[in-house]
């Protein structure tokens, strides 16, 4: 489903190959699809062939471990030439009788883009002729030969808004969460406790902590297990305040406002220093109460985590690879520990890649990302990078989707100034681990350890060791 892309680095401008090798990205409509599962009783459909659904639907088994209800119009050559339309009713009153869902949300792909169905025309005459379909049904265009996975999840959240969400009087301390898909259901979990911390109440859309947060149901279930119900969607219209994470909640920020006229604060990141004290200054402003002890307790631990390992960081070489979002909160973040970022490859364009502390960010491919990640301390991606990682003889750090070869990725927490900390922790301990000790024959002999060679800041941290000339 990934279509082959020219890779351009954002100095040069011009495709310097013609195919994609081993890639990074992922379609639009496994976002768009990820986006509906984020809705409770919801039932995602591609519109188009069998094995389009089945490649997402084992991507996301393997990431999230979970049972993913995804379903398919099967789309065959006769009917790709003919026209979907008989397929998405066929599909719509199937699912309809068997799984009883409180919402369908339809995303096309490159098959049927590609032959041009008229999907919401044909929806409004399904609509008409079977009156028993009474549950929301959004259609967004997803090709997959176009963007990466984030657009689709953007899409999809912004068709959402314009198709159910409708103008209402304001309710005080009512708050609407915006998520990027950068952002797991654990991150979820974690800035919708914060929000409440400060007396004011959210409605997250879509909300994965709710569908893919890895809890056991007491029934089964066809559809998703959770997520923000068709009632709160409606409710958003009345939110007094909106928070997008991530510059790819742009247009549905927009869409909101257009709507139902929220106002909306967009946070490009919550990780970091400076990011979560921006996210709680603009809820302690929003609720008029101060930030709770709790939170200001962890700004303090995530000062001292710095503080304790920053010795490690410093002039460290990060290669990242990443949809746009996440690879800016990543490598910003990276920025701040005192890494340089060597190497930046990315899925689809993005404004806020500009504002990158890089020498050029490439969209491109996980080839692209090992050629530029060779003589760097620290690789970052998803599990595809394992490979290249090994033949680089580099440490590896599994950061975005899929994560198949380790568990508990979807409770992974990085924002805030907890999620901060532990992610301090978590990357100085990795540096910590690769670091070069000395054998005792070294030291006799005063030979000075690889890992702080033209580092100060590295010299400071193995002064006792390594230098021990130095106070």
């Amino acid at each position: 489903m990934t279509a082959p892309a020219a890779t351009r680095d954002r100095a040069t401008g011009p495709a310097t190959k013609a195919c994609t090798v081993n890639p990074l990205k992922m379609s639009q409509p496994l976002g768009a699809a990820l986006a509906f599962l984020g809705i409770a009783g919801s039932m995602p459909v591609f519109h188009g062939s069998q094995g389009c659904t089945a490649f997402g639907l084992v991507l996301f088994v393997r990431h999230f471990r979970e049972s993913i209800p995804l379903q398919t119009t099967a789309m065959n050559e006769v009917t790709t030439i003919l026209g979907g339309g008989e397929n998405i009713e066929k599909a719509l009153l199937n699912i309809h009788k068997r799984a009883k869902p409180a919402f369908i949300g339809i995303a096309s792909t490159g098959l049927t883009e590609t032959k041009g169905d008229d999907v919401a025309g044909d929806l409004r005459l399904i609509k008409d002729a079977h009156p028993e379909l009474d549950m929301p049904i959004v259609y967004v265009s997803t090709p997959d030969y176009q963007g990466a996975f984030q657009d689709g999840w953007a899409k999809a959240v912004t068709a959402i808004i314009e198709s159910l969400v409708t103008p209402a009087a304001t309710v005080k301390g009512q708050v609407t969460i915006l998520p990027g898909c950068h952002v797991t259901p654990g991150d979820i979990a974690e800035l919708r406790d914060i929000v409440t911390a400060f007396g004011l109440s959210p409605i997250v859309l879509p909300d994965l902590s709710g569908s893919l947060d890895g809890h056991v149901p007491g029934d089964f279930s066809p559809t998703s297990l959770g997520g923000t119900t068709p009632v709160e969607i409606a409710r958003i219209g009345a939110s007094e305040f909106a928070l997008a994470i991530g510059e790819q909640m742009r247009p549905a920020a927009r869409a909101l406002a257009a709507k139902a006229g929220v106002p909306t604060r967009i946070f490009d990141s919550l990780t970091g220093l400076g990011a979560a004290d921006d996210l709680f200054a603009s809820l302690s402003a929003l609720s008029g109460r101060p930030v709770p002890d709790k939170y200001r307790r962890e700004r303090s631990q995530l000062v001292d985590a710095m503080l304790d390992a920053h010795f490690f960081f410093g002039g460290k070489r990060v290669a990242i690879g990443a949809e746009p979002d996440l690879l800016w909160a990543l490598g910003a973040w990276c920025k701040d520990m005192g890494c340089e970022i060597a190497a930046a490859v990315t899925t689809t364009e993005s404004p806020v890649l500009i504002r990158l502390a890089a020498d050029g960010v490439r969209l491109g491919d996980l080839e692209d990302l090992e050629g530029q990640a060779a003589g760097c301390e620290l690789l970052i991606t998803h599990s595809h990078g394992r490979q290249a990682a090994q033949r680089l003889g580099i440490p590896f750090l599994r950061m975005g989707l899929p994560i198949f070869d380790r568990l508990g990725a979807a409770h992974r927490v990085i924002v805030g100034y907890k999620g901060t900390r532990d992610l301090v922790f978590e990357v100085g301990n990795i540096f910590l681990a690769n670091t070069h000790e000395l054998r005792p024959d070294d030291e006799v002999l005063g030979v000075r350890d690889d890992h702080c060679q033209g580092s100060p800041a590295g010299e400071r941290a193995c002064a006792s060791p390594c230098r021990p000339d130095i106070p």
